[in-house]
């Protein structure tokens, strides 16, 4: 009489084959999360401009009178400050563009590429 061998375990085939269908799908899923992250950088640095130091800069404006000379004065304790914790970059780690003009401020990031006006800029105007 003939004993079966037990076998444990997975056969080279078997582990061949899970390794080509987990290739196959993260071949298939990549490229969708790839530019996903994209849009998710540009959203984010959006809701900066317009919305975290938009309204930082609007509050400062109300408390002295002024807009700040630049984004750093937003960190200091002038009024009613500090208005923002730690110096505002964008989602790509460079430092937003704030220009100053007057009663009128632009804000701004030089988007993924970090080169200004060159098209893919994210501004709040």
């Amino acid at each position: 009489m003939h004993k079966q061998r037990e076998t444990k375990g997975f056969t080279l085939i078997e582990l061949m084959l899970v390794v080509i269908i987990i290739s196959v799908l993260a071949a298939m899923v990549m490229p969708r999360l790839v530019g996903r992250s994209k849009d998710a950088k540009i959203a984010a640095a959006q809701a900066d401009i317009n919305s975290t130091i938009g309204l930082a800069i609007d509050m400062y404006e109300m408390d002295t009178g002024s807009y700040p000379p630049d984004l750093a004065a937003l960190m200091k304790k002038e009024g009613k400050g500090p208005y923002l914790k730690k110096e505002p970059k964008d989602p790509w780690g460079k430092l937003y563009i704030y220009k100053l003009s007057g009663n009128e401020y632009q804000l701004y990031s030089a988007g993924p590429n970090g080169i200004e006006n060159d098209g893919d800029d994210i501004k709040n105007w």
